[in-house]
């Protein structure tokens, strides 16, 4: 970079920076009446791990060592996801590794939570699916079956041999699509499924399906169906109605899958704990950024104090990275590990700096002008600084790829070298992997980039002129 420096260059990027971190911490939201809406989410927003909050995190396998399709691992993270929706646990993880048949489920306690067993959960998590078909849509106040739907069960889960998603198309228009589901059932179903229909064909009756004791659908019998085989339609071509279809599917499969679940292994953490390890992390970071600040206005003057901006603006731009920013923006999970991973990219947020720093400070005291030694430090000092920031990027990437979620993107490109380990989906130490690549990446965006354009304005006030400044010995003013 051979421009030269203007005053303006140091004050525009530091007021940005320090507007930014204003943002990123404290967020931005406007009330009206009783209505608060979010436009910037702060610090307060961020998503925090279970390690944080306290929960649970298991994950289930198929019993007896059965080797399951890529199908029927999907039926089954439908059950897991219908059952924690009955429990109340609405804020939930779940990842399904199918190459090693395993779901990793992770879910926080519910907020108050005094009596919550999260074995027992976990049971009825992972217990066998009971999928029905009845006769009509009749249900009590607590919207489980009654009346006729509770004693006409058409066709179980064990009837039923496959539900396809497909879409339907007219080949007379091309914008004509309509999602629907082809059920086809087993020889034990066949008769009492024709009798059914045929009764309820006449008057356009409902046969619903239930998963457990809760309705997840009810289609109309239109026809009388008597060779077994059916089509659900969805009534719809958007990608919401799509999304409907796969999952019914799934959860109608779910009811025929040979196999019950049995969790291999399972932690909690107690909300308590959790909060109290996040007061330590966060004094711990505040600390940490705290005297590295110190650190570099002590022994770097000028180059310190641009460092010290270039630092709040990385660290508020991992935190942004982490809450989402904006408010349409989903938020990343935060755990322990992660906040770790905030902490050591505060201490290698100075890297380019310090070696930029130094490097300045030589250049200077071997007789070079401040602009000279500027541009030499920056010069001399990039490759090392990216040598060094590629080999923790690789680190951050193998971490993210063994650790995080198994249909992530580096999970996907690194799967031929993990194929062979056990189930290693574990979110903690992603959040770590993926809280340091930020940091890093940001490192060499804020601590090269936005300090080398700060420090050239900065050097061009008269009253920082003075070599001494710069590390330099000499207090006399450059030329």
């Amino acid at each position: 970079m051979k421009t030269k420096g203007k005053p303006w260059q140091f004050f525009v990027v530091a007021v940005l920076i320090v507007a930014f971190a204003a943002t990123a911490i404290f967020g931005i939201s406007t009330q009206y009446g009783d209505t608060t809406k979010l436009w910037i989410k702060g610090a307060q927003d961020i998503r925090f791990g279970i390690d944080i909050r306290g929960g649970v995190d298991v994950t289930f396998m198929p019993a007896d060592g059965y080797d399951a399709t890529d199908e029927q691992m999907d039926a089954a993270e439908s059950v897991i996801q219908q059952r924690l929706v009955n429990l109340n646990i609405t804020d939930s993880e779940v990842y399904t590794d199918y190459n090693k048949d395993r779901i990793i489920v992770r879910f926080p306690w519910k907020e108050g939570e005094t009596e919550f067993n999260p074995e027992s959960a976990i049971q009825e998590i992972g217990a066998t699916a009971h999928l029905t078909f009845r006769e009509g849509r009749e249900v009590d106040d607590e919207g489980r079956p009654s009346g006729v739907t509770a004693e006409n069960i058409v066709l179980e889960g064990l009837d039923v041999k496959s539900a396809t998603p497909a879409i339907d198309t007219d080949p007379n228009s091309s914008s004509y699509r309509q999602y629907y589901i082809s059920l086809e059932l087993n020889d034990s179903g066949k008769e009492s499924f024709a009798e059914a229909t045929t009764r309820l064909a006449e008057s356009h009756g409902v046969i619903s399906i239930w998963m457990d004791d809760t309705m997840i659908s009810y289609p109309t019998v239109n026809s009388a169906i008597t060779d077994g085989r059916a089509i659900i339609t969805m009534n719809g071509s958007d990608d919401d109605t799509r999304d409907r279809t796969i999952t019914l599917a799934n959860q109608i499969n779910s009811g025929a899958l040979p196999f019950a679940l049995t969790a291999e292994n399972y932690s909690t953490i107690s909300p308590s704990l959790g909060e109290n390890s996040l007061q330590a992390m966060v004094m711990a970071g505040i600390a940490a950024f705290l005297l590295v600040v110190m650190f570099m206005i002590v022994n770097y003057r000028v180059p310190g104090v641009v460092a010290s901006i270039a630092l709040l603006g990385q660290t508020a731009m991992t935190l942004a990275c982490v809450s989402g920013y904006l408010s349409v923006i989903n938020s990343f999970t935060l755990t322990l590990p992660g906040i770790a991973g905030i902490i050591l990219a505060i201490g290698m947020g100075v890297d380019a700096n310090v070696i930029a720093a130094e490097r300045i400070k030589e250049e200077i005291r071997s007789g070079k002008s401040i602009d000279g030694a500027i541009r030499a430090g920056f010069d001399h000092g990039l490759t090392p600084v990216i040598d060094g920031n590629v080999t923790v990027i690789i680190v951050a990437v193998m971490l993210m790829g063994a650790f995080g979620p198994t249909d992530g993107f580096f999970a996907k490109v690194l799967r031929p070298i993990f194929f062979a380990f056990g189930p290693s989906t574990a979110g903690t130490i992603y959040s770590f992997g993926y809280t340091l690549l930020v940091g890093v990446i940001l490192n060499f965006v804020f601590g090269v980039v936005c300090t080398r354009v700060m420090l050239k304005g900065v050097s061009k006030l008269k009253f920082l002129r003075n070599p001494v400044l710069y590390g330099g010995v000499k207090n006399e003013e450059a030329v």
